[in-house]
């Protein structure tokens, strides 16, 4: 957990108003946590991970409050994915239950990860939208969740619905596709189901890949506009790994250069330190609801995405997902900005 408060940080100093942030502002978040046993060079290593359960760890190191509302293992590694929430910082709403870890292999190739996951009966999966309703609660200000989670089955029939309530009802919903398209194995109706939920969000993040996954036989302009056509979501942010990110808010297109990750250890958990630090920016400057972001401007919008992109740059200079607390953003942020200056 930072030491503190998320109002001190300079890009929240520079993109505050005298709007508040919905009461308790509390971000839940949902998905799959697993464990990722990272191969390199033939030598295997463990970590707690998974996409929203990364995307958890991140924003809760950034100072906010952040509820995780998928069930964990009760079994060994259960506790070290467990721990890990907890030590950053993060509230347990989604229960534990005794079904085994979700596995994941994840293969280092020059920094660059591939996968292959064992997800059947497995814990995390064990949801139906009348418990993802009762883990959520009724105190958050948004909701994010994306993934493996939304694959097949009926946890992602489970989410599909719950993203759907969330949006009916008011919260901040977001989402980041995060595709495997390796391991769906029905890829047209995943792509369907993703298209019905991105028509009910408030804020969409993906990647260049995402988007390749998700329209084949498309170029990118093409795609691009079949996305944006298809959401109602104010902010839409297409990241590209080290060339930064382009994002359209309201309609409005602005671009945001990398930052180089020095030294380069490995981009696992990259897009989700991305995607979490643009969450507690927005929470930082009062803009996490459907109302605030009505409010967001380009300018400040490219201060959030600048600090999003420097904290996947700082997760990227330490091995599997590490991303960094509002000290060491804020410090990092701070150094770039003397050299600039």
């Amino acid at each position: 957990m930072s030491d503190r408060p998320m109002s001190e940080s300079p890009a929240a100093d520079k993109t505050a108003s005298n709007r508040p942030s919905p009461p308790g502002a509390r971000i839940a978040v949902g998905g799959e946590n697993l464990i990722d046993q990272v191969i390199t060079d033939g030598v295997a290593v463990s970590h707690p991970g998974g996409s929203p359960f990364n995307v958890a760890v991140a924003a809760a190191r950034q100072g906010a409050p952040v509820r995780y509302v998928s069930p964990i293992s009760t079994d060994a590694w259960g506790v070290l994915l467990a721990d890990r929430l907890t030590e950053a910082g993060v509230t347990l709403g989604g229960g534990r239950n005794d079904r085994p870890t979700t596995m994941a292999q994840v293969t280092l190739t020059k920094g660059h990860p591939s996968y292959l996951f064992q997800r059947d009966g497995t814990a995390e999966r064990a949801v139906d939208a009348a418990s993802l309703a009762r883990a959520i609660g009724t105190d958050v200000a948004a909701l994010h969740t994306g993934s493996l989670t939304l694959n097949d089955g009926a946890d992602a029939d489970a989410w599909e619905a719950t993203m759907a309530a969330a949006y009916q009802r008011g919260l901040l919903t977001s989402l980041d596709p995060n595709v495997r398209l390796s391991i769906i194995p029905d890829p047209e109706s995943y792509r369907a189901r993703i298209f019905r939920m991105i028509a009910k969000v408030h804020v969409l993040k993906l990647s260049d890949e995402d988007l390749a996954a998700l329209c084949p036989d498309e170029d990118e302009p093409t795609a691009l506009a079949r996305i944006r056509a298809a959401t109602p979501a104010p902010l839409v942010v297409l990241t590209r790994g080290a060339e930064g990110a382009t994002a359209w808010l309201h309609g409005a297109e602005l671009a945001v250069p990398g930052h180089p990750a020095d030294p380069l250890v490995d981009t696992v958990g990259a897009g989700d330190t991305f995607m979490a630090s643009l969450l507690v920016a927005l929470r930082a400057g009062g803009y996490l609801s459907p109302q605030g972001l009505e409010d967001l401007t380009t300018d400040i919008t490219q201060a959030l995405l600048t600090r999003a992109a420097r904290a996947a740059a700082l997760n990227c200079q330490r091995e599997g997902c590490d991303p960094p607390t509002l000290t060491e953003l804020d410090d990092a942020l701070r150094a770039t900005s003397d050299l600039t200056a």
